[in-house]
């Protein structure tokens, strides 16, 4: 198994995700928050789900990240006549081998763009629960590999709105993470209307990073130390959530690893190798909050799943133990992890 130098492996993740982070946000004016969710998503091996109006830069934000990595891009426009084999891809029949040949579908590519992934059937949306999971796909009981990084960037407008469907609760738990761009500030719109007003700054960027240096970075982050305390905290908060008498659906047992990995990447792009339990703070509302299902009374109450998690969050307490960071930890420095100071939660 390759092995990489740490402290080097540190130095490189910071230096190349900040090439990629001032890429995006050259295109994405004052989302500075949303662009770092995507890139802990990229690291943690994640998926994204970007949920808002239309016209806020849900498309616009899959695009930037996909042109700033130098990978394979597809994009796959949701619609209700979709068809799963669009997705996935079909055996054909070749007349000259007389034998049937494989055509990959759109899902064959390192960084998959799904633009309005709820204007289609759930049937249609079904068809991404293998590779999203499993990295990859079963056609006529013959398996095949996605490439490596693989992640799906999935733009979706809320459910209120027209030709819209709801996505199953099984594709809601494969997205590690949900952000909502929001409305830009009056100063970013005015940016905006500078750089956006001639020609789109997606025409000029240029791949700042290669696919091989994200796989790289990736298994860096898988090194970053998680004390046994913050472990146990993440795995309150989600057990948390299946019993609160304003849920009817709780987060599952993916959920707390999402929230783990999605822990250990922020860490990593905020230079550390440990993660902290202000790490789970932060993410909680990102990772968890989409899975939820609220009760017929909470939903009457104009309970949202986001305050639920916020409520959990002030509830639960949080570990303030010292932990060390192993020898072969990511850093490998042997040193005591810091107190862990007890603040409210955050968000990113």
């Amino acid at each position: 198994m390759t092995t990489y130098d740490d402290r080097a492996s540190l130095t490189e993740l910071t230096a190349t995700v900040e090439r990629v982070r001032g890429s995006v946000e050259g295109v994405i004016e004052g989302k500075p928050e949303v662009v770092r969710l995507a890139l802990t998503v990229l690291l943690a091996e994640g998926h994204l789900l970007i949920e808002d109006v239309p016209g806020v830069g849900k498309t616009m934000l899959a695009k930037a990240l996909a042109r700033s990595i130098d990978c394979s891009v597809r994009r796959i426009q949701f619609t209700p006549d979709l068809l799963p084999s669009d997705i996935t891809g079909v055996s054909i029949w070749d007349q000259q081998r007389r034998d049937f040949e494989f055509k990959p579908g759109a899902i064959f590519a390192q960084i998959v763009i799904g633009d309005e992934i709820n204007r289609a059937s759930p049937k249609t949306q079904s068809a991404l629960l293998e590779s999203m999971e499993e990295r990859q796909v079963t056609i006529d009981g013959q398996t095949y590999e996605l490439p490596s990084p693989f992640m799906v960037v999935a733009t979706q407008n809320p459910v209120e709105m027209e030709g819209t469907y709801p996505l199953p609760e099984a594709q809601r738990d494969r997205f590690m993470a949900r952000v909502s761009v929001g409305y830009p500030s009056v100063e970013a719109e005015l940016q905006m209307l500078d750089i956006h007003g001639g020609v789109s700054p997606l025409d000029d960027l240029q791949p700042v990073a290669h696919a091989h240096e994200i796989v790289k970075l990736i298994e860096a982050v898988r090194g970053v130390h998680v004390a046994e305390p913050v472990r146990r905290y993440a795995v309150e908060l989600v057990a948390a959530t299946r019993a609160h008498p304003d849920l009817r659906l709780g987060a599952s047992p993916r959920a707390t690893l999402h929230l783990l990995r999605a822990a250990k990447a922020s860490a990593a792009l905020a230079g550390r190798e440990y993660a902290l339990p202000d790490d789970v703070q932060a993410l909680a509302v990102a990772v968890l909050a989409h899975r939820l299902l609220p009760t017929a009374q909470a939903q009457l109450n104009r309970r949202t799943a986001e305050q639920v998690v916020l409520e959990i969050l002030q509830h639960t307490p949080v570990p303030t133990a010292q932990a060390p960071v192993p020898q072969n930890g990511f850093g490998g420095l042997g040193r005591s992890v810091p107190a862990y100071p007890q603040q409210p939660p955050r968000s990113l």
